[in-house]
């Protein structure tokens, strides 16, 4: 979650990034532009790099295999649909010439919104490459309402006419609407099931006698509007609190604030956003094959490596015939997603199906994530030395300036092994943002859930990016809006019943639907 999720050291980088100097700039402005700060008049914290080096060594979790580092409240698959949101709301469709024309981004720029760029593109119109041909009716001429689907390729005895690839280039280039989201399989995977959402919703709009002309439009709505329903109610409240969505709405945000154009504040992307980090798993059970147990775990590592952007997946570069396990043309079939162990699709699994948890929002990050491949270092190093560089302020005087009742103590954040580090260089009285969002979810909400701080700034951007998305439906019909999609609890709306609305739970086990 957050930017530099993968152990690839060169993705992300898609669009502008901010910069110290680069937001200075801004300050003054009533909508600030793509990039901007919710505290602007809060001193940076400096902080050399020796001291966050050994606070971000002292982040390592010593036993990433233990359950007791588990997060048995929020399913791993939530880890991933943060990437996806992430790469959602900082996708930068701006053109080059809007960029040269506009280098602090502060009127030409796609502002950042739960739209679904990241799977639209600019539409059948201005990305056909993204979608389907039309029906035979128009001689294929044109794209139709639906988005590619690309295959399988058959490995084993895991046989089959499997689409549950992401659509792909001769060369194995994901044709998507964001290239991060071919980084990781996982990843890959929630990408495919956004597609094949849209699919199905015009697929039943059909059935219903909607015109042609007006599918995709329609399917793009209802899509979009679960989709940011999800998001606000299943993710971030998962991630924060039960409610807290609904109160924010009535009382206003009081920190994200802004004129007319969202912008993406720095606290949250340089900080709070980057809570994934520590929920991320160094091994997985993805499906009946690639297990603990199984053929072999499903490490970070191969999660990496059968994909596009960071792997093996190579078009027609790779040998014909193919000689698994890598590389590959396009993905093979023994690696297709088992949704039942990311997401709790099912009341309860059979025996012999995890569900992997996600790991405590704390501040332990997994071994792999220390050591990047090529010249990527340490990922919690990055994080650390990032906020400097943005000039990020203190976690305490982000907590002072919000007015929270009860900040985090220095004894607390002096707690454990890592806490030591950061009282021995004094950073348990000025604390690195990042590190006192996760330090503060591990004393308050005792790793399932953000504290104060964070759960609070969370929360309120994302609806602040609902909020001044005026196609969105909190903009076009109001808090009161209710999905209306098959869903388990009627009028509720969870990425488990959108994968249950899909019905693709395990392609190789044969399970379409629950």
């Amino acid at each position: 979650m957050g930017t530099d999720v993968n152990v690839h050291p060169g993705h992300g980088k898609a669009g502008r990034q901010p910069t110290r100097q680069f937001l200075d700039t801004l300050s003054g402005h009533d909508d600030p532009g793509m990039f901007g700060r919710m505290f602007p008049t809060l001193e940076p914290l400096a902080v050399d790099d020796a001291p966050l080096h050994e606070l971000a060594d002292a982040m390592k979790d010593p036993a990433p295999g233990d359950a007791a580092g588990n997060n048995s409240n929020v399913p791993a698959g939530f880890t991933y649909l943060g990437q996806f949101v992430d790469h959602d709301i900082t996708l930068d469709l701006t053109s080059f010439g809007e960029k040269e024309a506009d280098p602090t981004a502060v009127t030409n720029f796609r502002t950042p919104a739960l739209d679904l760029d990241s799977i639209y593109g600019l539409g059948p119109d201005g990305s056909r490459h993204l979608y389907a041909r039309n029906s035979a009716s128009d001689n294929g001429k044109t794209p139709g309402p639906k988005l590619l689907i690309g295959k399988t390729v058959n490995v084993d005895a895991i046989t089959g006419d499997h689409r549950n690839d992401l659509p792909r280039n001769p060369e194995g280039f994901a044709l998507i609407g964001d290239h991060r989201n071919d980084e990781n399989l996982v990843v890959a995977q929630t990408h495919l099931a956004m597609l094949k959402f849209h699919n199905k919703v015009c697929d039943q709009l059909a059935a219903s006698g909607k015109p042609a002309g007006e599918i995709f439009e329609e399917a793009r709505r209802i899509v979009t509007w679960h989709y940011q329903w999800m998001v606000l109610h299943d993710f971030v409240e998962r991630i924060t609190e039960k409610g807290i969505v609904a109160k924010i709405l009535e009382q206003g945000r009081r920190f994200y604030r802004f004129k007319k154009t969202p912008y993406m504040p720095v606290e949250f992307s340089g900080a709070v956003y980057r809570l994934g980090h520590s929920m991320v798993r160094q091994v997985y059970s993805h499906n009946r094959i690639f297990t603990p147990g199984g053929l072999a775990p499903a490490t970070l590592d191969l999660l990496f490596r059968f994909t596009g952007l960071s792997g093996g997946i190579i078009g027609d570069l790779a040998p014909n015939p193919i000689q698994p396990p890598l590389p590959l043309p396009v993905l093979s079939s023994n690696w297709i997603i088992d949704w039942r162990r990311f997401y709790q699709v099912l009341p309860n699994n059979p025996p012999g199906v995890t569900l992997n948890p996600s790991r405590k929002i704390d501040p332990f990050v997994v071994p792999q994530l220390h050591t990047l491949p090529g010249d990527g270092g340490s990922l919690p190093f990055r994080n650390l030395k990032r906020g400097v560089l943005l000039g990020l302020p203190s976690g305490q005087d982000v907590a002072k300036a919000m007015k929270i009742k009860n900040p985090l103590t220095p004894e607390e954040i002096s707690k454990g092994s890592d806490g030591g580090v950061a009282k021995k260089h004094g950073l348990h009285q000025h604390t690195p943002l990042w590190y006192y969002i996760l330090k503060e979810a591990e004393q308050r909400g005792g790793g399932e859930r953000l504290g104060p701080v964070g759960a609070t700034l969370l929360a309120e951007v994302f609806v602040g990016l609902v909020h001044g998305d005026q196609q969105s439906y909190l903009w076009l019909k109001g808090k009161t809006w209710k999905p209306t999609l098959p869903s388990q609890v009627p009028g509720e709306f969870t990425m488990a019943d959108l994968l249950r609305f899909v019905g693709d739970i395990s392609p190789i086990d044969g399970i379409s639907t629950v």
